[in-house]
């Protein structure tokens, strides 16, 4: 058939005008054709099955067990293969032959991974696998090849399998029907939360962090002793994560309780060091614990780029940014060592360049500007007891654990009280034997079918019949009787124990509660995170407060001038270039950038070059949006405000601090329509009081307006109030805050000619939003001036 052809039955006459479309094709009847459904379906149908295979069957953890697929597997068929704790331990690559052959039908590389991180220390905060050899380092150094390692069980591990042959889980046919295996293991302990999980599927993450093993039973105990239990009382037990390599949470105790509810947030981990005194006054920084995702070798690299750093794609030098931070830490810092070790495993060293330095500002640069500090990810998603992936809190966790832990127990008293029937019939037909030796004898001995006989003479089931029949004489003897006889009594009392917790709530929750205790007592440990709140390290860079000059060009290229009272008509700009605004300001205060569009962006003084030069584009210290250009500049303490405007005739008030961002897309501020364009702005004096002074504004038309400055409304961003009534093709030219009676205009006649012009306010005094009045002369204002403040 020609290709063009295969959907020729799918393709529908054109529709008639004015007809209903025709009905699609019924189902095909053929068998061996199957039925016909659209490609979009089959598509959609075809990746959600996609996606849930990789939820389930790879990316996500249970909360029942907390363990993915392949790592259910690896510790089901080591412990298959007799690797105990108290094994030998074999060749990792015998291992994942057995992984694969049996239940893991995809690459050894998968298998060989999940195996090596299970053996990690500094990965799992509880390992499952006791590996020998080189399982890798927390420096990012990759494990040795899985035929020079070798690998056997923990002791922890008991607590996913010690009750797999007990009747407590479900086993399912492998990949090709040839095994079982388990779907779950029965978790004594909420391994999910203990180790912890990372994974990316499709649509979905998990990024569970690793917690206290005694915390979290004490957890599970409280709520299983009080199911009503707020998040809040159960963090009395789990104050936070716990991880393998320690360091110290700073995150507040509040944040920590919003993430642990809702199932995500992120905490904020610090290392640990400690200050080292040394002879004749020195010190040195010793750091002994790191957060996690953070390494001696990745430190050291920060370090290096910090102190020696390569100029950025695109640049022809380094940036002033780049060269502030080498000065600040080469300032800092002398050396740095790494003297980690077998018996240290994180010991990392920090020489200051002077012992006259504070210790405590030494080490706020380095976390700030290293991975000594970073946040943990909190994304508490898993696959829950329905079978559906969900992010769940703290609470729902251990409540969903806890009622898997029951059902586990539940069956496996059930299972162990099946077992106690069965030894207790059989043994009950031994004792029918004993008691009647003589003539079991007789009746095997002259009977051809003795079973039958059996059953008829003494009252027997086929079971004890058949076991009669099996036994050997010797355990008919008088003191295998006395044995009997003990047993029989044992196991009676087990089943009456059994029957107990079996019917009695309340003796099961018991049971729970003594196993969960005792299985904290044998495996818990000490805490090794500390949580200690305490505020995020910030680089606060030390910079000489002193008054510096901005300068921006029509072109948007801006500089920067020590002092104030720069001599503008020494300055040079490129050709057909010219200068656009100043600002005069300080080396501390954040400089605002206001583009043509409205949009805000914060430039630190300290990155403005301040050669003679004609500076760099504004570019290329912040990215600008499409089609904008830079327009207006401020500068100021952040409580510093500012009245804005814009030539459609709305403005308002703001403070320095609403503008400003540490974003170098900046943020959206003012509120701008086709066509219109920002004011500059005013700066309202910090001791002024808003209904002493007048807001004057002027527009094209020839009209100027007066009115209170009280009038206006102060926001953190948008369009503001009107401020002056314009009609169609009008605009506004000029704002002012005037204090006194009287106002300076900057004008331009009809001519062009520039000149100042000095007028009295009553008569243009009105309400905001109103039309204003006409000035004498058809002149243009572009600035309008308090006299006294000229003055």
């Amino acid at each position: 058939m020609d290709n063009n052809d295969l959907f020729a039955d799918d393709i529908a006459e054109p529709a008639v005008a004015g007809t209903p479309p025709a009905a699609p094709p019924p189902p095909v009847a053929d068998g061996d054709a199957g039925e016909w459904i659209p490609l979009d379906l089959y598509a959609e149908r075809a990746y959600l099955e996609y996606a849930m295979s990789v939820v389930k069957g790879r990316a996500l953890p249970e909360v029942a067990d907390g363990q993915k697929p392949v790592q259910r597997r690896i510790l089901y068929a080591m412990r298959d293969m007799g690797l105990t704790h108290g094994a030998k331990p074999v060749k990792s690559a015998r291992v994942v032959g057995e992984i694969l052959g049996k239940y893991h039908p995809h690459g050894d590389s998968s298998a060989y991974e999940a195996l090596v991180r299970m053996a990690q220390d500094f990965t799992l905060r509880y390992p499952l696998i006791d590996g020998q050899g080189n399982f890798g380092s927390r420096d990012g150094d990759g494990a040795a090849a899985m035929r020079y390692t070798e690998a056997r069980l923990t002791p922890i591990a008991e607590l996913l399998l010690s009750e797999i042959d007990m009747g407590t889980v479900d086993f399912v046919p492998n990949y090709d029907g040839a095994f079982d295996e388990p779907a779950l293991l029965p978790a004594r302990l909420p391994m999910v939360l203990l180790n912890g999980a990372s994974g990316i599927a499709v649509g979905l993450a998990t990024e569970i962090p690793p917690h206290n093993l005694t915390e979290v039973a004490g957890a599970a105990v409280a709520l299983l002793d009080n199911p009503e239990l707020s998040t809040a009382e159960l963090m009395a037990y789990v104050p936070g994560p716990d991880f393998p390599g320690g360091g110290q949470i700073i995150t507040p105790a509040e944040d920590i309780l919003a993430a642990y509810e809702s199932g995500r947030g992120s905490v904020r981990v610090r290392a640990k060091w400690e200050v080292e005194k040394l002879a004749r006054g020195q010190w040195r920084v010793i750091v002994s614990e790191l957060p996690p995702g953070s390494s001696a070798q990745k430190v050291l690299a920060e370090i290096e780029e910090a102190t020696n750093p390569k100029v950025k794609a695109g640049k022809k030098a380094l940036t002033q940014e780049q060269q502030n931070l080498k000065s600040l830490m080469l300032s800092l810092l002398d050396r740095v060592r790494d003297e980690s070790d077998s018996e240290q495993p994180v010991r990392l060293v920090f020489e200051p360049k002077s012992s006259r330095q504070d210790p405590n500002e030494f080490i706020n640069v380095l976390l700030a500007q290293t991975s000594l500090e970073g946040n943990a990810s909190l994304n508490l998603v898993m696959i829950g007891l329905d079978g559906r992936p969900g992010q769940k809190g703290l609470k729902p966790i251990l409540a969903e654990w806890l009622d898997f832990r029951r059902t586990t127990v539940t069956r496996r008293l059930e299972h162990r009280l099946s077992q106690v029937d069965k030894r207790i019939h059989i043994l009950e037909g031994r004792m029918i034997a004993f008691i009647h030796i003589d003539e079991v004898i007789r009746v095997i001995r002259e009977s051809d079918e003795p079973k039958p006989d059996l059953i008829k003479a003494f009252g027997l089931t086929e079971i004890q019949a058949e076991d009669i029949l099996e036994i050997r004489l010797r355990q008919l003897a008088r003191l295998e009787g006395f044995k009997l006889e003990k047993e029989l009594s044992e196991l009676r009392e087990e089943r009456e124990g059994l029957r107990h917790l079996l019917a009695t709530p309340d003796a099961l929750t018991g049971l729970m509660r003594d196993e969960i205790q005792a299985d904290a007592a044998k495996y818990g440990d000490a805490r090794r995170s500390e949580i200690k709140a305490a505020e995020r390290a910030v680089l606060t860079q030390t910079i000489a407060d002193e008054p510096v000059t901005i300068i921006l060009s029509q072109k948007g290229w801006i500089r920067a001038r020590v002092g104030h009272n720069v001599d503008l008509s020494a300055l040079s700009f490129k050709d057909g270039d010219a200068l656009a605004t100043v600002v005069e300001t300080r080396t501390v205060w954040p400089v605002i950038v206001l583009d043509s569009k409205g949009r805000a962006y914060t430039v630190d003084p300290a990155v403005v070059p301040t050669g003679r030069g004609d500076g760099v584009p504004v570019a290329s210290l912040v990215e600008l949006q499409d089609g904008a250009k830079p327009a207006q500049l401020l500068s100021g303490p952040d409580s510093t405000r500012f009245v804005l405007a814009n030539s459609g005739g709305y403005g308002f008030i703001a403070k320095l601090g609403d503008m400003a961002g540490r974003v170098k897309a900046g943020k959206a501020f003012m509120t701008l329509e086709d066509g219109e364009s920002v004011l500059p702005p005013l700066a309202v004096p910090s001791s002024a009081n808003l209904e002493a002074l007048r807001l004057v504004a002027a527009a094209d038309n020839g009209r100027l307006l007066a009115f209170p400055a009280g009038e206006l409304k102060e926001l953190a961003k948008g369009r503001g109030l009107m401020l002056m009534q314009l009609g169609e093709g009008e605009a506004l030219t000029a704002i002012g805050l005037v204090g006194g009676d009287k106002a300076l205009l900057a004008a331009q006649s009809v001519r062009g000619k520039q000149s100042e012009e000095k007028i009295a306010l009553a008569e243009y005094d009105g309400k905001r939003a109103r039309r204003g009045q006409l000035l004498p002369k058809k002149w243009l204002v572009t600035a309008i001036v308090d006299p006294a403040g000229r003055a």
